[in-house]
């Protein structure tokens, strides 16, 4: 009997060749009930995940293989028995290239320039450098190490923080019970955490007054992470900057009142959606499909529903 693979493209179908010898991939775009009664690794698609998933009632799979790294809300979508694989190791390096650019840009005024570039104006500015910057990086996990690492030639001052304290090669990562005390010497405060309850308004008004005057707050984990009200307090009256590829609603509706504010800056949740996204994804569920091949446990496994 083949191991069955559904992906959702069939661009994706294409990076996995050449298969293993026994092994099919069908292309189910889950926009439909499947024409199988079993698969054996599920790829749903990337961007309607959630829509997704109740279309595996009655499919009989060995792995869900999801195509983001964050999966808040998917436990309460899976049926029972359902094993649930993340894609850590597919987003970190391109999401981790967008919070850098975020910084600079904002830093350095690059926003404000390709406005002016449009418009034919010459207009130099005295902006802020991010070489001996301290950058609070809040979330140590695959991406906050990604930015640790595209930061440390900028010769910055990091500052990890994460759920708890520990030392982690060679990194001090302050536990989050420290925030509070880590804040008011922030010039840069970059976030990666998940979402969910855990972390919602983890940055709310209290942390954001801690912040001092000019500091730059950049968002590429989930929206909910900050208190966008708040947000808006500190950032319309130019207290504070923003960088934000994530935003609470998403997407952002017309007329929300953090469009079209100074020094804030807002891309439309592209952390991940790079060059560097598809031959990665292809290259997990390649391994996976290795893994269950040798009757080995899947790697990533984050949920057993």
């Amino acid at each position: 009997m083949p191991l069955v693979v559904s992906v959702p493209r069939p661009e994706l179908a294409r990076d996995l060749e050449p298969l293993p010898e026994g092994v099919e991939v069908v292309v189910w775009p889950m926009d439909a009930p499947a024409s199988v009664p079993r698969i054996d690794i599920v790829v749903p698609p990337y961007m309607t995940l959630m829509r997704a998933l109740p279309l595996l009632a009655g499919v009989q799979t060995r792995l869900v293989q999801g195509q983001s790294i964050g999966y808040e809300g998917v436990a309460e979508r899976l049926p029972a028995g359902t094993v649930f694989a993340n894609a850590a190791t597919v987003h970190e390096t391109s999401t981790a290239e967008l919070a850098v650019g975020l910084t600079l840009a904002v830093q350095r005024h690059l926003d404000a320039f390709a406005v002016d570039s449009r418009e034919g104006l010459w207009h130099p500015v005295y902006a802020q450098s991010l070489a001996d910057r301290r950058v609070l990086l809040l979330g140590y996990g695959g991406v906050g190490k990604a930015i640790a690492a595209r930061l440390a030639p900028f010769e910055v001052d990091i500052v990890a923080v994460a759920s708890r304290a520990r030392d982690e090669g060679g990194v001090h990562v302050h536990g989050v019970d420290e925030l509070a005390g880590l804040l008011p010497s922030a010039d840069v405060l970059i976030l990666s955490l998940p979402g969910g309850d855990a972390t919602r308004h983890i940055i709310g008004e209290a942390e954001l007054a801690a912040l001092p005057d000019g500091a730059l707050v950049v968002n590429v984990g989930r929206g909910p992470l900050i208190d966008t009200d708040a947000l808006v307090r500190h950032t319309r009256d130019g207290r504070l900057r923003a960088a934000l590829d994530v935003t609470d609603p998403e997407p952002l509706p017309a007329g929300h009142p953090l469009w079209g504010i100074p020094h804030v800056l807002i891309s439309p949740h592209v952390g991940g959606a790079s060059s560097a996204m598809h031959p990665r994804i292809a290259a997990l569920v390649r391994r996976q499909i290795g893994h269950l091949l040798a009757g080995e446990e899947p790697e990533n496994v984050v949920i057993r529903a």
